[in-house]
């Protein structure tokens, strides 16, 4: 038996005009996905590995240690190496305050000073291509591209 296949929502955008930002990528129930591109795609500016796992790191430590943890439910990084995807629960956290929390938590985490959190064999699978320096230089550049980020601006380019 066949089974009908019909396209993703993130296979219809338009990624020759994406830019980095911070866009809805979908809504089931209470769930919102956000898709937060760091890079440009389709112009080979990608993240390599050490610089996706270091963010990821740095962002993750600091979402689910912040006041809001409770509405985090998942955050991780694109196939595509562009960017990641950020879930949280609608119930918990408007579209105006995600965008607030992560306008503060990705200046707070370019200021960090300290060692890579999860640094060690003992609490990372591949902790050796962790780079503390890169993640506070990739933190800080994205929180100056959605510095003045607002609700109204987390829909798709149409081009």
């Amino acid at each position: 038996m066949e089974q009908e296949v019909t396209r993703i929502t993130s296979f219809s955008i338009n990624h020759d005009v994406l830019l980095p930002g911070l866009y809805v990528s979908r809504v089931d129930g209470d769930v919102t996905t956000y898709d937060m591109r760091t890079r440009r795609p389709n112009t080979g500016d990608l993240m390599d590995n050490s610089t996706m796992h270091s963010l990821e790191h740095m962002f993750a430590t600091y979402i689910r240690n912040g006041d809001l943890k409770d509405s985090v439910v998942y955050f991780g990084p694109m196939g595509c190496q562009t960017g990641f995807y950020f879930l949280f629960d609608g119930e918990k956290l408007s579209n105006a305050n995600a965008v607030r929390l992560l306008q503060r938590v990705f200046t707070a985490a370019a200021k960090f000073d300290g060692a890579m959190p999860g640094a060690s064999a003992r609490e990372c699978g591949n902790y050796r291509n962790l780079d503390v320096e890169l993640a506070r230089r990739c933190c800080a550049y994205y929180a100056d591209v959605i510095a003045d980020w607002t609700e109204e601006k987390l829909v798709y380019p149409e081009k």
